[in-house]
């Protein structure tokens, strides 16, 4: 096609002289057109472009003024706008620019953009899921004896192991040193495998019931692996590397049995230099002692009885070793150990811990803690720890009221020793059975005082021998001074140091309990509870 014809009724584009060859077909052309034809109106797009234009109608087919059927049949020639000259101008190298538009991408939506966010965050917080999920079942793995950490969070819990009384002992043992494998700073120091802290806790799933009792580290056995020989070395000689700590808790849970004449369930270890880090997690903790403590020299504990003191993590462990300036040595430590240990307890109850915490504290205890217990049991005694009465806790002495041990000097080392004699610990099992017993007339050491009121002779002796068992003996009978007892039953609390004895009582005789002030006159204060018989009694047990 010739370059200068015109294309769709636009003008040509003609080079600046015209020839004149062309000039002169240009006349021969149109001297032969003997028939006027329509022209195709033009629309102004240059300036370039004729200004004259015919008005008269064009025909439904519009005849180009020259030129063939296969020019009119080639491509339309694309456009771009001007936006200076508002006029459409034909596009320079369409072809190549249709190219170049099709290799540009996309802009990615802004839906697009979220959603891509999204999936990276949620696939972030699974592998972060899955790290915690194994750290946490790591940590469990240490503190309990089976179980994962998806048995934690299940809905499942398995009643607690008892002995023939009903009761769950445990026996709960410390070593030193920051870590269980005994290292304290940069190094690690010698009996940092030593038992410095062994306790026994007794306890009733059924009344709520909770007994503590402290064995002094001191206390001379013979079976250990040393010519020593003292109770603190039994968990080391089985545990000498550090790589079994179930054999050496074990042996210590033998050994301590057959000391106490008491079946234990489970043993839990706690290193006590992780006291400094979880006390700290829980911003100190509270504890009250009940006598004096002046460590000067040693651990610079020095606290006075009865006396509130809020500790930081140092200060716990510094008490929790501390045995000189105290009235009663290893004792005076067991009994410091057990306020600090009921210290911890109030904190994790009292304290919303945040998740930080939490998994701080997890962290810590799965480094130095371990126990028998499956993970099902230990939600268990979390969940009976946490209802249980406190206040009323008992702290069980070996040397108060009744002394059961003493002191003394074999081949020149210092021993705690029972005082029957060595390995003599017939009075400390009865004693320990006592006051580990479902009993509590027995294990307060209750005194009750039976008086018969009724026209009936030896009803009061009847209604003692009812009282008594075997580790009760704490009745006394007499008649009751002249006067009418409709009741048939009138009890009476002296003390209100016996909560358990008088929980019994109330609910044995069906009755409440009247002051001490209502007591009639002649009667001796001497006891915890007066019961006096009166009514339609019969010597015939009720």
């Amino acid at each position: 096609m010739d370059k200068n014809k015109s294309i769709d009724g636009l003008a040509p584009r003609r080079p600046k002289k015209t020839t004149a060859a062309t000039t002169a077909t240009k006349k021969t052309t149109s001297k032969k057109s003997t028939t006027k034809k329509p022209v195709v109106k033009k629309t102004a797009t240059k300036k370039a472009t004729s200004k004259k234009t015919i008005s008269q109608k064009p025909q439904s087919t519009p005849v180009v003024s020259s030129g063939t059927t296969e020019d009119f049949l080639k491509p339309v020639q694309a456009f771009d706008f001007d936006e200076q000259s508002g006029q459409l101008v034909a596009a320079n190298e369409p072809i190549k620019k249709a190219k170049k538009m099709k290799k540009e991408k996309k802009p990615k939506s802004k839906k697009r953009k979220v959603i891509t966010t999204i999936i990276i965050i949620i696939l972030i917080l699974l592998i972060i899921g899955v790290g915690v999920i194994i750290w946490l079942n790591n940590k469990l793995s240490n503190m309990t004896n089976d179980g994962n950490i998806f048995d934690f969070f299940s809905e499942t819990y398995d009643p607690l192991k008892t002995d023939e009384n009903g009761r769950t002992n445990i026996l709960a043992f410390g070593t030193s040193g920051y870590d269980m494998e005994g290292t304290e700073g940069n190094y690690v120091h010698d009996g940092a495998q030593l038992t410095d802290s062994i306790m026994v806790i007794s306890l009733n799933q059924e009344t709520g019931d909770l007994a503590m009792l402290s064995l002094p580290r001191d206390l001379k056995v013979s079976n250990t692996c040393t010519a020593t020989g003292k109770i603190n070395e039994v968990y080391w000689c089985n545990n000498m590397d550090g790589s079994n700590d179930r054999a050496g808790a074990e042996a210590l849970m033998t050994e301590v049995s057959s000391i106490l004449g008491l079946d234990l369930q489970y043993y839990a270890h706690l290193n006590w230099g992780s006291l400094v880090s979880i006390v700290n997690i829980l911003d100190g903790v509270t504890v009250t002692l009940d006598e004096d403590i002046a460590d000067y020299e040693y651990t610079k504990a020095v606290y006075q009885a009865g006396i509130p003191y809020t500790l930081d993590g140092e200060e716990a462990l510094g008490l929790a070793r501390a045995r000189h300036g105290t009235t009663s040595g290893d004792f005076s430590r067991g009994a410091s150990q057990q306020k600090i240990l009921i210290g911890i307890k109030d904190k994790v109850f009292e304290k919303n811990l945040s998740i930080s915490e939490l998994l701080d504290l997890a962290n810590t205890l799965g480094d130095n803690f371990s126990s028998s217990f499956s993970v099902n049991e230990l939600k268990t005694l979390a969940h009976l720890l946490s209802e249980f009465d406190f206040d009323h806790m008992r702290q069980v002495s070996l040397i108060e009221p009744e002394n059961y041990m003493t002191t003394g000097t074999i081949n020149g080392i210092s021993y705690v020793l029972p005082v029957g004699g060595v390995g003599y610990y017939t009075a400390i099992q009865n004693y320990v059975a006592k006051m580990f017993s479902n009993e509590p007339l027995a294990y307060e050491d209750t005194a009750i005082l039976i008086l018969n009121g009724a026209e009936t002779p030896g009803l009061a002796a009847t209604e003692a021998a009812e009282l008594t068992t075997d580790l009760y003996d704490g009745v006394t009978t007499d008649d009751a001074p002249a006067g009418e007892y409709t009741d048939n039953y009138t009890l009476y609390a002296l003390t209100d140091a016996k909560p358990d004895s008088l929980k019994f009582l109330e609910q044995k005789y069906n009755v409440e309990a009247k002051s001490a002030e209502d007591l009639p006159a002649g009667v001796s204060t001497d006891y915890d509870f007066v019961l006096i018989l009166g009514g339609n009694h019969s010597t015939e047990t009720e």
